[in-house]
């Protein structure tokens, strides 16, 4: 028997002949399922707009291709984005920053407390939680900061509605759809209304008098476990707001609002530019979800999604995130592969919505009988150690504010490491850093151009996984994308992030603050997103093809430190 989860596609509330559960696929694009060939047949005439779209042909090809011109994206970065700049999704795989098994061990037996500096969404939470062993049975605390509000609101409310509804079920697929979609349906917008509004309007009342800017506390207590919110007067009141759709705002209107930025027509090229290195099917499904913005398997019935996600919209005609924002890059893409969809194998947001509830069904099961708490705070980061003064953590994570461009290393040393818990405290006390752009911002013009050399290490590397460009039908061959983005992948960058370390002289900053890079990473890798596997060994070119499409550049590089003294 098929999971209730894979529902057959031509299922409708009032069709009482479909059996619902699919159990076979329509084998032309591997993206719906049905409950047996009579359903198979009566949705064909709705289905078959999708399975012959031009998109799903073998010989597709971008429109400045079909149109003989310059592509738009020439001479832009391939990182520019458009629409509004709210990064409400990760952008880089979620992990597990305790790694206990593998540090303080499964049998720890002091309390664990995790600061997360520049938090962004709660997918690191969500990991680390579902991963904690369930041999730990000692306190655990979470601090989890952003300075952007509406990341916080949103925070807020996901953990409220993950510890105040009992149905599991019902909490898991309500956190999914407010985290990711842009129409919710109304049981979720009843739970935001009649069990989440109610604590946050408590709140509201009683502070009602207060001045705006004064900072005030609320604690929730759900028998073990806990939620503390610290937020200024005026924030609390804007808080409430992240549960109310504007008033002249519909489901059409949203879905346009977003598309608007999604499928603009200025960027056409850049989503071309990423779909050429999609499979057939996988295109498919990347232009449904930036055509209607809901999280769901391919052929799930959409019929009850009508309610505007209230936590997206502030203002009705405002889209808060950047064009490319795509739910898939804030998770491991390769354990999302791995995830059975059922018989739709090439349903890519579909494999995303069930490993996300399998995640989320482990966290929330993981939190019944665990003595946990979550403190969330909106604060830039840098006001952390005063307001954290008295406190030490087990684990920091910092996302990549160290980055040149924000804080940069010597401030987020200089903050952090007074918050980190001593050798003595914690040995295995980890803060952990991100660095986003410094190989990029650290490679000089002969670096690019010793790679794009026919005999160099990296071309001859790509050529086992691309077959090599015979003869480029124009200047803009959108062949050359994929062998562009492939040489990224294929080539090692260590010798370009030593170099930006002893220009920002990492190890003198940190000698001065008694804090020491590790050598030996014990909680995620240096350079986690790089290719693992050689040329020729078994799935090398599964994992080559899936990390052409994974949103990471392989420059990503993260470093862990410990304190010295």
């Amino acid at each position: 028997m098929a999971s209730p989860g894979f529902v057959c596609a031509n299922w409708a509330p009032d069709n009482t002949d479909c059996k619902k559960a699919g159990r076979y696929t329509c084998k032309n694009c591997l993206l719906v399922i049905y409950c047996g060939a009579t359903c198979q047949k009566t949705h064909w005439p709705q289905h078959k707009f999708e399975c012959k779209s031009p998109l799903g042909k073998a010989t597709w090809q971008p429109a400045w291709v079909l149109e003989n011109r310059m592509p738009a994206f020439i001479g832009q970065g391939l990182g520019e984005s458009f629409g509004d700049r709210k990064y409400l999704w990760g952008n880089v795989p979620a992990f597990d920053v305790l790694q206990l098994e593998s540090n303080e061990g499964d049998q720890y037996s002091n309390d664990l407390r995790v600061l997360f500096a520049a938090s962004g969404d709660l997918r690191n939470i969500v990991t680390t939680i579902a991963h904690l062993p369930s041999s730990y049975s000692h306190y655990i605390e979470m601090t989890i900061n952003d300075r952007d509000f509406d990341i916080v609101a949103r925070n807020i409310i996901l953990l409220l509605i993950a510890l105040v509804v009992p149905n599991s079920d019902e909490a898991v697929d309500c956190i999914i759809h407010i985290w990711y979609s842009v129409l919710i349906r109304e049981s979720d917008n009843d739970i935001l209304q009649h069990q989440i509004r109610p604590l946050i309007e408590d709140v509201c009342m009683k502070i009602r008098d207060i001045e705006p800017e004064q900072i005030l506390g609320k604690t929730w207590k759900f028998g073990q476990r806990s939620l503390s919110v610290v937020l200024e007067k005026s924030s609390w009141n804007r808080l409430l707001s992240f549960m109310d759709v504007p008033a002249s705002l519909n489901a059409q209107q949203a879905q346009e609002t977003r598309t608007v930025i999604t499928l603009a027509e200025s960027r056409t090229d850049y989503r071309d530019r990423y779909m050429y290195c999609l499979s057939s099917s996988q295109r498919i499904a990347f232009n449904k979800f930036r055509e209607d913005g809901l999280l769901l398997p391919f052929g799930f019935p959409r019929h009850d999604f009508r309610v505007p996600n209230p936590t997206f919209f502030q203002t009705a005609d405002i889209w808060p995130m950047p064009d490319n924002a795509d739910p898939r890059h804030g998770w491991s893409l390769e354990e999302v592969v791995n995830i059975s969809g059922g018989a739709a194998t090439a349903d890519m947001y579909g494999k995303l919505f069930f490993y996300l509830r399998g995640m989320l069904k482990s966290f929330l099961n993981r939190l019944l009988n665990l003595n946990a708490s979550f403190k969330l705070l909106h604060l830039d980061a840098a006001s952390l150690p005063e307001y954290l003064e008295a406190d030490t953590f087990s684990r920091i994570e910092v996302s990549n504010i160290s980055d040149y461009g924000w804080i940069g290393i010597h401030r987020t040393l200089g903050f952090m490491t007074p918050l980190l818990q001593t050798p003595l405290m914690n040995p295995h006390a980890t803060l952990i850093t991100l660095f986003m752009n410094a190989v990029e911002e650290a490679m000089t013009n002969e670096d690019r151009l010793k790679d794009l050399t026919p005999h160099s290490k990296s071309t001859k590397k790509l050529l086992k996984y691309l077959p090599p460009i015979r003869r480029a039908v124009s200047k803009y061959d959108p062949s050359l994308i994929s062998f562009n983005v492939g040489r990224d992948i294929t080539t090692t960058y260590d010798h370009i992030f030593d170099r930006y370390t002893k220009e920002f002289k990492f190890h003198e900053v940190a000698e001065f603050l008694q804090v020491e890079m590790k050598d030996k990473h014990t909680i995620i890798e240096k350079w986690p997103y790089r290719l693992k596997l050689q040329p020729g060994q078994p799935k090398a070119q599964e994992e080559f093809d899936r990390c052409l499409v994974g949103g990471m550049s392989s420059k990503e590089r993260y470093v862990e430190w410990k304190r010295t003294g």
